[in-house]
């Protein structure tokens, strides 16, 4: 079934002991059976097989003597021992003690052991047959002793050579063998003492040190269970009675110069070379008959072994070792012959088998020499068995055709050589099974649309059964392409789609047994957003998309997962450094690098199937620098530059930058670009110079490191090819020539010694000679030329080698001087009000003394005709007996003059200008500017006396420009449907106020006043005004206590006309009644104070000898308390009263000097409210003035007056106040002082027992004039 679907099982399995799957064998007729777990069967019996075998050793005591021998089967097997061929019964034996259920056996008790030596098999039998061990076989020895040895005793020369030998007791088990002294301390081994094979200690030369009386060889016999240290040897060094020589080498073991041994497959093998001689030896290995693999082989003992840990075929060969020193090599030469014991290349396999089947038994074996390969039946010899013609032996290979149940039986494979035997057992098991399905009924099988889904039906029996399948629909399943049935009776639908959806049903013939199958078809997962082929600039992030199209039903079953890949090696996310991060289904890459270039594949894996998809990233970035520079055809003023072209990131090169060194080194200049396809280019040179270039490469990320320096190259001197430009005379003293230019730049030298040639003469006509002089800088000064004479002048670069090209001359002058004269009639002509003409007569040329830059005309303005003293002229002031310059530039004799006052009188004057200075002034000259239009009145206020009647009060204009002849009034009733414009006129020019009548309360007017003179109407002042409506005392009073005060607010009505209230108030119950000042409704606040903490007082508030409105309130705090009567006479407490009355005196001192101050200084700064500048479109303003009107009204007009500047109230916050003729309180507070005004009551009036003048805190958002209302709409 294919790993991408989903099978859901129901109902248990039953097991049995066996597991695998049905096999069939590929020759036709050859059947074996394997059952399978979930096949139901009880008491399976099995043939014997052995599990343990027993083991060949070498015994020294009873306690070693006994064999190991386990088997399974069913029935459970008896066991029996031969032993050299003859039966063996191991609990006949009284020192045998032999366990249940195997057949294993042990000994025990004292007496010899060696009528236990011998060759040993076990056999384990039940009812289907009887298995054989291998041979086991048992050596039995005496425990190894040491006999009686004398005291050996050697003396040698230092140099000599050595062998201390161990010869330890003979023993089938080889001893291990340590060189100790006394102490148990191991002898030091190294290059110079080693041990060898035979467990001797080997000197290759002797030192003195080498002299003592306690080498001891230790033998360790592990089986034996005994270490049997041998007598002490003494090695006596004396030194040598001559210069010690030194010796060629010479190898102590081997004898001779060629071995020959044999070395089983399988096993250890080491060959051994012990050299001696001095100075002592190195050992070298190596293989005469091909390469020595440094895998196979170890070399050990300071080299002295070669160590193979398990021989194969190729180890068969000739080995060399090779013992040098600086007196010459010995050699030994070893021929290493391979054999084998036999093994097993191809065993027989134990299976089950129907009736009728053949069975064939493959037994192969190899070894050197070959193996003889022999069988037997249950322990018996094919040869001594009864012969069945069904049965055939041929080598390794047996055949048993048409088994039957009694054919069941265990046979033996035996394999021998001179080397060893060896023995596999296997059972033929001929059986008979019900058939049964072992696919579970109601299976659910989920695939995605495309793939291939296999609908298993196993079954097992033997004989094999057989089913087949049909659908709900009734179609013959076999007839489809698509759908195949498999031998194992399994249905593969291919290329599954939604139709193929729906129940199977499995059935097996010749029984009733049958399963059902549903089949669910799902949509398959599709990517929908790939990772695209990203171009990412070095240490940027990349994100990588991938969004997958999962079907519901399948992302219900688990969630997607999806799997980065790189290069199909899979990316795992990188917490430590951030350089992968998974981001839902997208992947970024964190500071990119080259090495994260590549192909990304996203893999989305669901329940069922996969889906991917592919992009990728290159990382682009500044290329690499530039390589290998090098100049090439060099020439005197040329030479090629050509580079090698770093890596390009990516990012193809679009041109190089070829820079050069200056002169005094470190700093770079850009010389010239080539395309990014050029590697070189020509270079042309300056004479007389060192150059040293570099190159930068470019492409659109950005410029490389420049590359290494080429080397230095220097260019021949030669004459100047150029000369100095911009050649000029820059005289300023009369009778002398600055003869100026622009100097060269030094790499325009173009060899040693550079000047400037620097040459004069006057005019062709006064004589061809040039005068010249050398100079290295410019200016050069030419005296005694006069005043403002011409030349002809010129400047040659020259140097050594020659002079430049020749120079053209230019005109130049010497130096000026003052005019001499000045301008004659001068006249005037008038233009408009604002505007003239001036004229005059110029000068003469000789006059002028050099060249004539123009002429500056002197204005003044002494004042204007009956008009103020200053005005507005652009953004500056022009004031009476101010003077100003207007230049005119060139030779013209006359100028417009504009932007005069209109209405003024001016003086002027002209001169003339050369370089050098202005000439003399001309005779004053007056003119004066005719009469212009006004500017718009100063200011225009309201006052409303009436509903239906307005008062306009404005001041004349700032500038009249003339003399006024009168106003005109314009005005127009707002948001009305006629739009009618009424006009007033006004002939009196001195009128500053009129009243206009019957105007509609509801509405809003427009109102335009302009002033005229004889020249005209001048700009209108624009304002928008209502009148005020009358209204009654407010109604929407707000209290507030504090401990011995009440605060009063409330909102006045919107164009609402002042009326005049008071509040009576008295404590409750008791008390005189008392009364506060007049208040006006306008005012929105007011204070009552002096009142007594914690008490009730009643509040009636009466307007016109009535009462509007009445409240109870009560004062913050305690009441009354009564006070001890030592408590005033206290000395703390009149100390303090003292200290804050004190402190209150002075910060009254300090605020009435901080308000004089302030006063005095608006006082200086006043600017008189007629010529404060007034904006067109803006809103009316009512206001006070210095008339007394009837009716009281408040200002409407933005500009508010403020209280007495004699109340403490500018000590605190900042305010706005307006008051009434009487001196009520008609304004709000929250404005800036503005100016004095008529002294009030309450905040900003003199105290009294009620008001004290504390300053109420500001109510945001309360209007006091129309103004202020006005302007929200």
């Amino acid at each position: 079934m294919s790993s991408s679907q989903i099978q859901r099982l129901g109902g248990p399995l039953s097991l049995v002991p066996f597991s695998l799957l049905l096999i069939l064998i590929l020759h036709p007729g050859w059947a074996v059976i394997h059952i399978p777990e979930d096949y139901q069967i009880s008491n399976f019996k099995q043939p014997p097989v052995i599990k343990e075998q027993p083991m060949s050793y070498t015994a020294f005591t009873v306690e070693d003597i006994g064999f190991t021998c386990e088997a399974s089967g069913n029935p459970p097997p008896i066991f029996r021992w031969l032993k050299d061929g003859q039966q063996f019964d191991p609990a006949a034996d009284p020192r045998l003690s032999v366990s249940e259920n195997s057949g294993n056996f042990t000994a025990s008790g004292e007496g010899p052991i060696s009528q236990y030596q011998g060759r040993y098999r076990c056999y384990a039998s039940n009812e289907l047959g009887t298995a054989v061990s291998t041979e086991a076989r048992v050596i039995t020895e005496s425990t190894p002793i040491l006999t009686k040895e004398k005291k050996v005793q050697i003396k040698v020369e230092q140099g000599d050579k050595v062998i201390l030998y161990c010869n330890p007791p003979f023993s089938t088990t080889m001893p291990h063998i340590h060189w100790m002294d006394i102490n148990l301390k191991h002898i030091e081994l190294n290059e110079r003492v080693v041990k060898g094979q035979d467990g001797s200690l080997y000197f290759s030369n002797v030192l003195s040190t080498d002299s003592r009386n306690d080498y001891i060889c230790h033998a360790q016999y592990i089986f034996a269970r005994t270490i049997l240290p041998k007598e002490p040897v003494t090695l006596i060094v004396a030194p040598s009675n001559s210069v010690v020589h030194n010796r060629r080498p010479q190898l102590l073991q081997p004898p001779g110069s060629h071995s020959s041994l044999i070395a089983l497959r399988g096993h250890s093998l080491v060959l051994e070379c012990i050299p001696e001689g001095l100075p002592t030896p190195s050992i070298t290995w190596h293989r005469k008959d091909g390469v020595l693999s440094q895998s196979r082989v170890i070399k050990q003992n300071f080299d002295r072994w070669l160590n193979f840990t398990s021989v194969e075929e190729s180890d068969d060969g000739e080995y060399q070792c090779s013992a040098k020193n600086t007196q010459g090599v010995a050699t030994h030469t070893y021929t290493v012959t391979v054999e084998a014991a036999p093994y097993w290349t191809k065993q027989p396999v134990s299976q089950l088998y129907a009736p009728g089947e053949t069975v064939r038994l493959d037994c192969q074996a190899d070894g050197i020499p070959t193996p003889t390969i022999s069988w037997s039946l249950n322990g018996n010899p094919i040869a001594a068995v009864d012969p069945d013609v069904r049965r055939m032996v041929h080598g390794g290979t047996l055949t048993l055709r048409d088994v039957t149940n009694s054919d069941t039986a265990v046979y033996q494979c035996e394999a021998s050589n001179k080397h060893g035997t060896i023995l596999v057992n296997t059972y033929i098991y001929v059986i008979e099974l019900a058939p049964q399905i072992l696919t579970e009924d109601k299976m659910i099988y989920t695939a995605t649309q495309g793939q291939t889904v296999s609908l298993i039906c196993r079954t097992f029996g033997s004989p094999r059964p057989k089913v087949e399948w049909e659908s709900d629909s009734h179609e013959m399943l076999l007839s489809h392409a698509r759908v195949s049935q498999q031998v194992n009776g399994t249905l593969q639908i291919h290329d599954v789609s939604p139709q193929d959806e729906g129940l199977y049903k499995c059935s097996m013939l010749n029984t009733n047994l049958s399963i059902s199958a549903e089949l669910e078809v799902l949509n398959r997962t599709e990517i929908v957003r790939s990772p695209g082929h990203l171009r990412v600039h070095r240490g940027h992030s990349a994100v990588l998309h991938c969004e997958a199209y999962v079907d519901p039903l399948l992302r219900s079953l688990r969630h997607p997962q999806t799997v980065w890949r790189k290069n199909k090696h899979k990316i795992h996310e990188s917490a430590a450094e951030d350089k992968y991060i998974f981001d839902g289904s997208s992947l970024i890459i964190s500071n990119t690098e080259p090495k994260d270039e590549g192909v990304y594949t996203c893999e989305v894996i669901t329940e069922l199937d996969t889906a991917n998809a592919s992009g990728s990233i290159t990382v682009v970035d500044r290329p690499d620098q530039p390589s290998h520079l090098k100049l090439s055809d060099i020439q005197n003023h040329s030479l090629t530059l050509s580079w090698t072209p770093g890596y390009d990131h990516n990012g193809p090169i679009n041109e190089f930058v070829v820079e050069v060194e200056s002169p005094s080194g470190g700093h770079w200049h850009k010389m010239i670009n080539v395309s990014g396809e050029i590697e070189q280019v020509e270079i042309h040179l300056r004479p007389f110079w060192t150059y040293r270039f570099r190159v930068i490469a470019v492409n659109e990320y950005g410029r490389s490191e420049p590359s290494e320096p080429s080397e230095l190259h220097h260019t021949p001197p030669a004459v100047p090819d150029r000369n100095p430009q911009n050649v000029r005379s820059d005289s300023n003293d009369p009778d002398s020539m600055v003869i100026a230019w622009k100097e060269l730049d030094k790499k325009y030298f173009n060899g040693p010694g550079f000047q400037y040639k620097v040459m004069w003469r006057h005019p062709v006509g006064h004589g061809p000679h040039w005068h010249q002089n050398f100079s290295t800088t410019s200016p050069y000064v030419v005296k005694s030329t006069g005043t403002f004479k011409p030349f002809e002048i010129k400047v040659q670069a020259v140097n050594h080698i020659g002079e430049g090209p020749a120079p053209n001359a230019i005109i130049g002058y010497s130096g000026e001087d003052v005019p001499l004269e000045a301008p004659l009639n001068i006249s005037t002509e008038d233009i408009n009000s604002t505007t003239i003409r001036v004229t005059w007569d110029p000068v003469s040329t000789d006059s002028i003394r050099g060249h004539l830059q123009g002429y500056k005309i002197h204005l003044r303005r002494p004042g204007h005709q009956g008009g103020r003293g200053h005005r507005t002229r652009g953004n500056h002031e022009k004031h009476e007996n101010e003077a100003w310059v207007v230049i005119v530039v060139g030779q013209g004799h006359e100028h417009v003059l504009a932007g005069l006052l209109p209405f003024s009188d001016y003086q002027l004057k002209l001169l003339v200008f050369n370089n050098k200075s202005d000439g003399p002034l001309s005779e004053l000259h007056h003119f004066k500017t005719p009469e212009g239009v006004p500017s718009p009145p100063g200011s225009l206020h309201f006052d409303s006396p009436s509903e239906t009647e307005l008062t306009l009060r404005w001041t004349p204009p700032r500038h009249p420009n003339g003399i006024l002849t009168g106003y005109l009034l314009h005005y127009q009733e707002l948001d009305s449907n006629e739009q009618e414009m009424k006009l007033q006129i006004i002939d009196d020019p001195t009128v500053s106020h009129i009243t206009l009548q019957n105007l509609d309360p509801k509405s809003y007017y427009s109102f335009y006043l302009r002033a005229h003179t004889s020249a005209g109407d001048g700009d209108p002042i624009v304002k928008k005004a209502a009148t005020l409506l009358d209204s009654g005392p407010p109604t929407n009073i707000t209290t507030f206590t504090g401990e011995t005060s009440v605060n009063l607010s409330w909102v006045p009505g919107e164009r609402s006309r002042n009326v005049v209230f008071l509040v009576e108030y008295y404590k409750n119950g008791e008390g005189q009644l008392q009364a506060s000042e007049a208040i006006n409704s306008t005012q929105s606040f007011y204070q009552l104070q002096g009142l007594k903490s914690g008490t009730y007082y009643k509040l009636k508030f009466i307007s016109n000898n009535s009462t509007f409105w009445n409240t109870t309130v009560k004062t913050a705090g305690p009441g009354l308390i009564p006070v001890d009567d030592n408590f005033a006479t206290q000395g703390w407490f009149i100390g303090l009263i003292s200290a804050i009355v004190l402190l209150v005196l002075v910060l009254l001192i300090l605020c009435f000097i901080k308000r004089s101050k302030g006063v005095k200084d608006k006082e200086e700064g006043h600017v008189d409210s007629d010529a404060r500048p007034m904006k067109d479109e803006t809103l009316g303003e009512y206001s006070d003035n210095d008339e007394k009107h009837s009716g009281s009204q408040p200002s409407l007009g933005g500009e508010s007056k403020l209280g007495s500047d004699d109340s403490l109230a500018g000590c605190g916050e900042s305010m706005e106040i307006q008051f009434n003729e009487d001196g009520s309180f008609i304004g709000q507070y929250g404005g800036v002082r503005d100016a004095p005004g008529t002294v009030g009551h309450d905040s900003s009036g003199a105290t009294s027992p009620v008001n004290p003048g504390i300053v109420p805190p500001p109510r945001p958002s309360v209007p006091t004039s129309i103004s202020a209302l006005l302007r929200g709409n």
